[in-house]
C-alpha cells in the first residue's frame, strides 16, 4: 500500500532559512534594537575599569 499523496512533504527549500539569514545580515550581531545598540556604543568597554586598577596597582599607588 502506498503512501496518499498528502503524506508526502516536499523537501525544503530552504526559503525560510534565507529570510532568517538576511534579517541576521540586516540587523548585525545577535539582531540587537537599535536602541540597544545605541546604549552599547556609549559604554565603555567592559575591562577598561578593571584594566585600570590593576595598572595602578603595579604602579604602586595605593587608594
Amino acid at each position: 500500500m502506498t503512501r496518499h499523496l498528502a503524506d508526502h512533504r516536499a523537501p525544503p527549500a530552504g526559503g525560510r532559512t534565507q529570510r532568517f539569514v538576511q534579517i541576521e545580515r540586516r540587523e548585525g550581531p545577535a539582531g540587537l534594537h537599535p536602541a540597544v545598540r545605541a546604549v552599547l556604543a556609549r559604554r565603555p568597554a567592559a575591562g577598561t575599569r578593571r584594566l585600570a586598577e590593576f595598572l595602578r596597582i603595579a604602579r604602586g599607588r595605593t587608594a
